[in-house]
């Protein structure tokens, strides 16, 4: 990683507006679906057996393992390890476990760069993030196929699979209001909640906020893209927990938070968790 000037920025970027930036040069991009399917065929090769469609309804401890009941039978472990990600904190109770926060979700939303405009981005670009928010603000992300995606938003769901606008959850809003942590986010932090509601309703507030990294870039320039959401754990006293939070029960690990870049380090999260799963194991 070095420092760039002002000059040596445009030099890599013609379009960016900027003061200075950091250069990673060994930045690269993934297509992380492809990745997981990777490492799916690599450990079902070693006899792990994945399941999907099935939906975890509790768990407990016999007193010789913990037992996960789905809907497909029950499920026994000497050691589970659970990386529930928007059910996180559920899945956690289930298992007898505190975990000291709400899963609070966060739509994230994008745009795409029309083909005849993705010159205007060379390489991901990044704004100097809020270091009192977990949020990476909106940005210019190049995929392998040379698409370009802007943003996203960070925008309160009111469903935790809330990938729509529409999407509620009856259950889902009543466990947000009864949670005082919630209660005590919203009143640290309702100014940039609304300001991020105002880039999701408006189209030209979103461009604007873009056009602080390229001035260029028009409302016309972009279309509508995908959205994902944000499994944002938050405590207590309302803080945004901004690391990585695993936890550890009799015979369970849990990872209750993990912000980006999640996907970028999941291998060392996994050798982390592995040596932690070693240590419950021989106890």
């Amino acid at each position: 990683m070095r420092q760039l000037g002002r000059d040596e920025l445009r030099a890599l970027e013609p379009e960016v507006s900027g003061l200075a930036g950091l250069w990673v040069p060994e930045t690269g991009v993934v297509d992380f679906a492809l990745v997981a399917a990777a490492l799916a065929r690599r450990i079902t090769s070693a006899g792990v057996e994945i399941r999907t469609g099935t939906r975890v309804l509790g768990a407990r401890d016999d007193g010789s393992a913990t037992v996960v009941l789905t809907n497909r039978g029950e499920l026994r472990a000497s050691l589970l390890v659970v990386c529930a990600g928007l059910q996180a904190d559920r899945v956690a109770r289930a298992c007898g476990l505190d975990p000291g926060m709400m899963i609070i979700p966060f739509r994230g939303e994008y745009y795409d760069l029309l083909p005849e405009r993705r010159a205007l981005v060379r390489h991901p670009i990044y704004p100097v993030p809020d270091p009192r928010l977990p949020f990476l603000g909106v940005h210019f992300t190049r995929t392998i196929d040379g698409h370009v995606h802007a943003g996203p938003n960070a925008v309160l769901a009111l469903k935790r699979e809330g990938y729509a606008r529409t999407d509620f959850s009856t259950r889902d809003v009543a466990e947000m209001l009864s949670f005082v942590g919630f209660w005590r986010m919203a009143g640290r932090y309702w100014p940039t909640g609304l300001a991020e509601l105002g880039r999701s309703v408006s189209k030209t507030a979103f461009v604007r906020a873009l056009q602080r990294l390229v001035p260029n870039l028009r409302a016309e320039d972009v279309v509508p893209g995908g959205s994902g959401v944000r499994a944002q754990a938050v405590d207590r006293s309302g803080q945004l927990i901004g690391d990585f939070r695993i936890v550890a029960g009799r015979r369970s690990l849990h990872v209750l938070n993990a912000p980006s870049p999640a996907a970028t380090a999941c291998l060392s999260i996994g050798r982390h968790i592995a040596g932690r799963g070693r240590e419950l194991l021989a106890r």
